[in-house]
Parts: structure tokens; C-alpha cells; sequence
């Protein structure tokens, strides 16, 4: 995916060039500047639109809930459920408990600037996208409670931002990855996945030697640091996340 993405902004550079030299043969006027920085415009436009366009399309929505999430409107920030910051860009995307069900869609990787993906308590299947890797800012990934298969993507170790996780009570296998940001999360983060093995698991994975379950979990005082604290969420029907301590 990174790969890609390089060569997509390759590519991005290399029209732009060509595009500067042309205009260089163009006397200067402004009919020719204005359609100059519509180009430039183009080129670095925000895509958080379409990747949220794709994730609708890919679900089930018997609740209306994503009702607002108009084709039409370029900027996704009038949209119920989303977020913005000051600069427009999707920073939140609230859909807890919201009866959903279809697939977690890659394009939601594209959404550079996103803190907070809240999809729990929903029945989306199919695989976690090993594009949620890119999300570079992402401080909370909740997909607790829905149908999620396949194994947990390493990728999501790159994430050196994110302080909550949960993918507990889904239908994940194989080895939980150990790769960095994976070191701060406990059990907690992956239980009632009965697919996944692992050290955090207490479960060898197939092939590999027996080891010592780890220690219990033990909550931390409610006046220590907790890695796996979020914002005081709540979802659309006005509950609270039963698995997140506020």
C-alpha cells in the first residue's frame, strides 16, 4: 500500500511539471492563472469524501443511521457521525451500536488525518483492512462486538499514536503481532476471539513451544495513566461502551 501510494504521488509531481511547462509557453494572463490553481487544487485535493462514499456503499444500513451521508456534498463534514477539525479533515468517525453489517472498506485507510474510528457494537464482517495502517494520527481503533475474520493485520503495529484498541468478541485468527504499538495493549484488547493465539492469548499458536499464560489483568487506580483510556464516547443510542473506562 505504501508502495502505491508512492507512486501515486509520484505521478501527482510528474503532471504537475508537465503542467508547469506548458504554462510556461502561455503568456501570463488570468484566465490562464485561474485554471492553474484549479489544477494544483485537484492534484492535492483532501479524499476523505470518497473513502467515506466507499465505506457507506459497502454497508448495511437498516436504521438509516448514515442517512445524512449525501453523495452530493463534497465536504463530508456536514455529516452526521463525522467529525472535522478546523482544516475540514475527517477526525472522528462515530458509528457504535448503529446495526450495521457489509465490510470495513480499504479506502478508510486513506483518511490521513483520523484520531478515532468508533465502530463497535455493529455485525461488520469480512477482514480488518491492512490499510488502517496508514492512518498515522489514529489515537483510538474500537471494532469491538461485530463479525470481523482473518487474521489482525501487523501493519496496525505502525500506529504509534494509538492508546485504545479494542477487537475483542469478533471471529479473528491466528497470532496476535507483537510489533509496535501491539506492546501496550493486555488481553483485554483481544478476548473472545477464539481463532487468535498467541503470548497475549495464553494460547501457543500451531508449532510453537508451550509458554507461561500471562499474568492477570489487574486495572489500573483511577489516578494513574491508563494506556487504554479514550474520550468519554458515547454512541448513537446514548450508551456508553461497556468495555471502555472512562
Amino acid at each position: 500500500m505504501e508502495r502505491e501510494a508512492g507512486v501515486s504521488l509520484t505521478a501527482q509531481w510528474m503532471i504537475l511539471v508537465v503542467f508547469i511547462l506548458l504554462f510556461s509557453r502561455i503568456s501570463a494572463n488570468k484566465e490562464g492563472s485561474y485554471w492553474f490553481l484549479i489544477f494544483v487544487n485537484f492534484l492535492f485535493l483532501d479524499w476523505s469524501g470518497d473513502a467515506l462514499r466507499n465505506l457507506r456503499v459497502n454497508l448495511q444500513d437498516p436504521n438509516n443511521v448514515l442517512q445524512s451521508w449525501d453523495p452530493t456534498l463534497v465536504n463530508p463534514c456536514r455529516w452526521i457521525h463525522v467529525t472535522c477539525n478546523n482544516d475540514d479533515s475527517v477526525v472522528r468517525v462515530d458509528l457504535g451500536n448503529a446495526a450495521l453489517s457489509g465490510q470495513l472498506v480499504p479506502q478508510v485507510g486513506q483518511l490521513k488525518n483520523l484520531q478515532y474510528l468508533e465502530l463497535y457494537g455493529n455485525n461488520i464482517s469480512g477482514p480488518i483492512p491492512s490499510d488502517l495502517g496508514n492512518l498515522k494520527n489514529l489515537v483510538s481503533l474500537d471494532l469491538f462486538l461485530n463479525s470481523f475474520s482473518g487474521p489482525i493485520p501487523d501493519t496496525l503495529g505502525k500506529l504509534t499514536k494509538l492508546r485504545f484498541l479494542d477487537l475483542s468478541n469478533n471471529r479473528l485468527t491466528g497470532p496476535v503481532p507483537d510489533n509496535g504499538s501491539f506492546s501496550l495493549f493486555t488481553p483485554i484488547s483481544f478476548v473472545n476471539n477464539l481463532g487468535l493465539c498467541g503470548p497475549v492469548t495464553g494460547k501457543p499458536c500451531p508449532g510453537s513451544p508451550p509458554f507461561a499464560p500471562p499474568p492477570p489483568y489487574i486495572p489500573p487506580s483511577t489516578n494513574s495513566y491508563n494506556v487504554g483510556k479514550a474520550e468519554n464516547f458515547q454512541d448513537i443510542g446514548g450508551r456508553k461502551h461497556p468495555n471502555k473506562r472512562y
